[in-house]
């Protein structure tokens, strides 16, 4: 385990050949970027697992600030190309906490990072409970991995000033094919809490090919309801305002809408057709989702009504693979990972979740990189 005892930043733009600097308080330029405009990019590189900082200045460009290592390895699943981890969620933000956790799926742990002001600190650098860590996600305290390889697996922590502790019983090995083929198309993608944080949700992709909805309570993690009813290839999902799951099913290029019953049932409320290949990540912000068709180099937008309709506002162009993405913390700007070209491209949101392109970013080390978090 490594932990960095003061704020540190990485100016190098070679990963392994970078040098450790300390930053004067004076020069940062978290204070000519506004508190909290940051837009951080994993490289899930194998020889080295690295965030690549940006500052975002007012058009919604990015300027480097510095490449800091995770202390980990990433990794790559086999037959994935532009998507080394497959999966949804692999960088994760806890603003309640100023915490960021990334996973280091070629080492099989998890690190901790606390952010002050545009700077990150190692806090913490921990065993993930499987193999090939590819998501993470955070509630009130309580921190969730999902493991790919081995049948696929969760373990539950405990985090604590900044330090995650794993509590034994919250661990789940989730029995699926442990050596499935091709291995990218049928690990599971995703998991992620409820905006309650009563119920844990996984998405399976090809092998199960639904969503495991597990209950959080007193008594600690309970078994999973299996929903099946969720099309083929279940992969990256969100919550909208109502608690609503919006989900993209990359085998029938779709993206749908679940009200989470409180048994942990999944009810259909909406499925649209993108038009798109490989549809596999989404994100949010007012009411307006942002799909990535991944194999047909597109984003299709779509707003929600207050019953889960979705309803298709357009279809944008961007550079080969786009996977990841995030919007910004004040709702300005959507950032999407291009990870066929090693990109990141910024659009400025406008009126009923309209996007203009701004501009597009190259990152060291990221192409097949997967993990974006835009603050």
């Amino acid at each position: 385990m490594n932990v960095l005892t003061h704020p540190v930043r990485l100016v190098s733009l070679g990963i392994a050949a970078a040098l450790v600097v300390a930053v004067p308080t004076a020069a940062s330029a978290q204070d000519e970027s506004g508190p909290g405009h940051l837009v951080l990019v994993q490289t899930a590189d194998p020889a080295g697992n690295a965030i690549v900082e940006y500052a975002r200045t007012a058009g919604g460009g990015l300027t480097q600030l510095g490449v800091v290592p995770t202390g980990g390895l990433g990794g790559t699943l086999g037959g994935a190309v532009v998507d080394q981890l497959a999966s949804e969620g692999s960088l994760t933000y806890d603003e309640s906490t100023n915490l960021l956790y990334a996973v280091n799926a070629g080492s099989n742990t998890i690190t901790v990072f606390s952010v002050r002001g545009d700077q990150l600190v190692r806090r913490q650098v921990v065993g993930s409970g499987g193999d090939f860590p590819v998501s993470v996600t955070a509630h009130g305290g309580l921190v969730f991995v999902l493991n790919a390889r081995g049948g696929g697996s969760i373990q539950g922590f405990e985090q604590s000033g900044g330090r995650l502790t794993a509590v034994p019983s919250w661990h789940r090995d989730l029995g699926f094919n442990p050596n499935p083929t091709p291995e990218f198309t049928s690990t599971p993608a995703e998991v992620a809490f409820t905006p309650t944080g009563h119920q844990l949700v996984v998405s399976t992709k090809g092998d199960g090919n639904s969503v495991l909805v597990f209950p959080l309570g007193r008594s600690g993690l309970g078994t999973p309801v299996v929903n099946t009813n969720v099309g083929p290839v279940p992969f990256g999902f969100v919550f909208d305002r109502a608690g609503n799951l919006v989900l993209t099913q990359a085998g029938s290029g779709t993206v749908s809408t679940y009200r989470i019953l409180p048994d942990g049932t999944l009810r259909t409320l909406d499925t649209q057709v993108t038009g798109g290949n490989a549809v596999c990540w989404v994100t949010g912000a007012n009411g307006v989702f942002y799909v990535s068709n991944t194999g047909s180099a597109s984003i299709s937008s779509y707003t929600e009504s207050g019953a889960g309709t979705l309803t298709k506002v357009a279809d944008l162009p961007t550079g080969a693979g786009p996977i990841d993405s995030s919007v910004s913390s004040d709702n300005a700007f959507l950032y999407v990972e291009t990870g066929g070209s090693g990109a990141v491209e910024a659009y400025r949101i406008g009126p009923h979740g309209s996007l203009t392109h701004t501009a597009t970013t190259a990152v060291p080390g990221a192409i097949g990189g997967q993990g974006l978090v835009a603050l």
